[in-house]
């Protein structure tokens, strides 16, 4: 049995307790088409067990998720003859869901949908530039040193 959250609807989907257009299952993860989809065949592909983020994910499930997620993106095209796909996480800010959610949304061009769905802002100088970029390598180096 999968590991539930009490008033998750993507547990209660896993549980079977809530109906939803389930396109592919196996072990540990679940996917099924969005209820307020982009387009027709928007995918949302789910670990089983409740993880709120790609930061909660444990290690040992990052390769199977996005293995699925792959095949899944090949399949939604094939299958709608999309030419593309749009693949995005939301982790926590944008998520409607708190369960870790890969959408796999099939794209064509001029679909109307525009890239990214926010502003883009620019850097204030090379030294921000610097300074962000030095910020994020020492966190990194840190979070691998188990810090």
């Amino acid at each position: 049995m999968a590991k539930a959250a009490a008033g998750c609807v993507f547990c209660e989907i896993v549980a079977g307790s809530k109906p939803a257009a389930v396109v592919f299952e196996d072990e540990t993860s679940l996917a099924f088409f969005d209820q307020r989809p982009l387009f027709p065949g928007h995918t949302l592909l789910i670990p089983k067990d409740h993880h709120q983020t790609l930061a909660d994910l444990p290690h040992a499930l990052i390769e199977p998720l996005f293995a699925t997620g792959q095949l899944l993106a090949r399949a939604v095209e094939q299958a709608l003859g999309a030419e593309g796909t749009f693949v995005a996480i939301n982790n926590r800010v944008s998520q409607t869901v708190p369960h870790l959610h890969v959408h796999i949304v099939p794209r064509s061009k001029g679909d109307g949908l525009r890239g990214f769905f926010w502003p883009r802002q620019k850097y204030k100088d090379a030294e921000e530039v610097e300074k962000i970029r030095r910020n994020i390598q020492e966190t990194v180096d840190r979070l691998r040193a188990g810090a």
